[in-house]
């Protein structure tokens, strides 16, 4: 199975970390704003990215570690050669980390979606651009352009997503909120902290005062004459502006999970190579994974997202099988999620579920309802997270400079220990729980 290129696998991954080595260095950081494009009637994919790595949609689930990306980099490169790209890597934690220090922001996110929604249905004007916009009917040839790109692929360049995002707002007068939700809804590589984030910030909500701006002049430079907006775009707009703060909160550590009693291993699409993570050093009587309701919503998740989450969670559980030498069970996906998770513990007769703790964003919810219905049966649910997030989450309170002067103990961290997989490969069995 394939996403246009991206294939939802941990082997495919790798395939493309190895073919991009060889330009994470200098050329990286020399063509990485160069948006190579889509002519419209191919699938793209990281095959056809040699400007950028492609690696997103592995890294958003973890199938591929920041870790182990970097390390790849600066062994190939060196650590000077290779510092744009890791520091590009470190933008995904950045954002992951302080959305972590910041959740508030999630929950108005959540609340300004359904608010806006309702918002722009009552007024005829905003609805129609709302739907010329999401049509790919704007007239806004480049915007267009990247709306069918969007729709076909499930991806975009970022620099393409920069523009997109601040024509939206600033251009189009479209709330920030709802072009959030159409790239969650649309991108294989959608992380929520990446995603809400970066849009607040091309708003001018993130940095107060500061929004992108799209200019005609830079989207032709760095697409390469393809579009020319000029004379289309509001290139002088004023920032958005609220009126709430969002209170800064400690860091979310989780410590490493120890040996005890008997122990069962929950499979997320939050992190799909717990075989590299501190879990696998534990003794695990039974493996299983599934997608809650809140991963099974078509207006959150498109069919190609789900679809590729659905593969990408069997590939982990194989992995995780072969590792801990137990055969993995599929639990069903959706509203049947939680009560499958509690009976597969039960039959199982675990004391404890371990799990690697969510970000901030779909997951969270999940989390807390199963750790209540597991606790009424007596189970602990313990979570844990990576070494790189216990480092890094502390230093993303403020803005990303104080994050990337980590830099240098991030390339000395070196890739997570490599453990040894079991000795035959572990079938997947489908199971109510």
């Amino acid at each position: 199975m394939t996403q246009d290129g991206w294939i939802p696998t941990r082997d495919a991954a790798l395939e493309r970390l190895e073919a991009f080595l060889p330009d994470a260095g200098v050329r990286y950081a020399r063509t990485r704003n160069t948006d190579e494009g889509w002519s419209g009637d191919e699938p793209t994919g990281p095959a056809r990215r040699s400007h950028v790595s492609g690696l997103s949609p592995w890294l958003t689930r973890r199938m591929l570690t920041e870790r182990e990306v970097v390390a790849a980099a600066v062994g190939r490169h060196g650590s000077d050669a290779s510092r744009k790209f890791v520091e590009e890597i470190l933008w995904r934690t950045y954002w992951k980390g302080w959305l972590a220090r910041h959740p508030s922001v999630w929950d108005d996110y959540e609340q300004a979606r359904k608010n806006d929604a309702q918002r722009v249905s009552l007024h005829p004007g905003r609805r129609r651009v709302l739907a010329q916009a999401t049509a790919g009917t704007t007239g806004i040839e480049c915007f267009d352009h990247w709306v069918r790109e969007l729709s076909h692929t499930g991806y975009l360049h970022n620099h393409a997503r920069m523009w997109f995002a601040s024509i939206w707002v600033f251009t189009l007068g479209l709330p920030w909120s709802l072009g959030a939700a159409l790239f969650e809804r649309e991108l294989l590589d959608r992380d929520p902290a990446s995603n809400t984030l970066s849009w607040r910030w091309v708003a001018g909500l993130h940095t107060r005062g500061k929004p992108y701006v799209a200019r005609a002049a830079n989207i032709a430079k760095y697409t390469g004459g393809r579009f020319d907006p000029r004379g289309q775009l509001d290139e002088h707009p004023s920032p958005l502006r609220e009126d709430v703060e969002h209170p800064l909160e400690p860091p979310p550590l989780w410590p490493p999970v120890e040996a005890g009693p008997r122990t069962g291993l929950l499979v997320t699409t939050e992190d799909l190579a717990v075989e590299r993570s501190e879990l696998a050093r534990l003794s695990i009587a039974a493996i299983a994974g599934g997608r809650p309701v809140e991963h099974s919503d078509p207006e959150r998740e498109s069919a190609r997202m789900r679809a590729f989450d659905t593969y990408a969670l069997d590939d982990g559980l194989r992995r995780a099988g072969r590792h801990f030498v137990v055969a993995p069970s599929r639990l069903p996906d959706g509203p049947a999620w939680l009560a499958a998770v509690v009976q597969w513990a039960r039959a199982h007769a675990l004391e404890r579920v371990v799990a690697m703790a969510p970000a901030v964003g779909p997951w969270e919810s999940p989390f807390e309802r199963l750790r209540t219905a597991l606790l009424a049966h007596g189970i602990e649910l313990a979570l844990t997270q990576r070494e790189w997030d216990r480092l890094l989450f502390p230093y993303t309170d403020r803005g990303y400079f104080k994050l990337r002067r980590q830099i240098p103990r991030v390339t000395a961290l070196g890739p997570e220990p490599v453990h040894d997989p079991g000795p035959a490969p572990s079938r997947i069995a489908s199971t109510g729980g």
